[in-house]
């Protein structure tokens, strides 16, 4: 074999046990990762009058990717999602978007609640926040 091609060789395998060691001495243990924890602002008030609510959040402990299934259950730093219900419905979306904030729109006038659950890989729930706020009936125009 030509004695570059061993050089190269040998500086590729050594850059792959390299990156290798300095990934895990630099990743912690999933088991010793503080818990997930989610903060929840209350809506902004000016977009309300028109039917739009906006929510911000954000989350600490826990990178939102759009990655599922039990392969990524033990990944470090800690994966999920939100899953986010709007007045007690039935059905839920997940939202993977990182965007800090969830934006309803077309929200009648009235009492509403908003779940919003911090959740693994997997669906499962490691916190969740309620939020309730009431929307102003929109104005009529002539």
């Amino acid at each position: 074999m030509n004695p570059l091609i061993k050089t190269l060789a040998a500086v590729a395998a050594c850059t792959v046990l390299a990156t290798a060691v300095l990934a895990q001495s630099t990743v912690v243990p999933i088991d010793n990762e503080p818990a997930p924890k989610l903060i929840v602002e209350p809506p902004l008030p000016g977009p309300m009058a028109g039917g739009v609510v906006f929510i911000p959040y954000r989350v600490e402990n826990l990178r939102i990717l759009p990655v599922g299934g039990s392969a990524a259950r033990n990944v470090s730093p800690r994966l999920g999602h939100l899953h986010v219900t709007v007045d007690d419905l039935p059905w839920a979306w997940a939202d993977y978007g990182q965007s800090n904030t969830i934006i309803l729109v077309g929200m009648p006038g009235g009492q509403h609640k908003v779940l919003i659950e911090v959740v693994d890989p997997e669906g499962n729930v490691f916190t969740k926040q309620t939020m309730t706020f009431h929307t102003p009936d929109k104005k009529v125009q002539p």
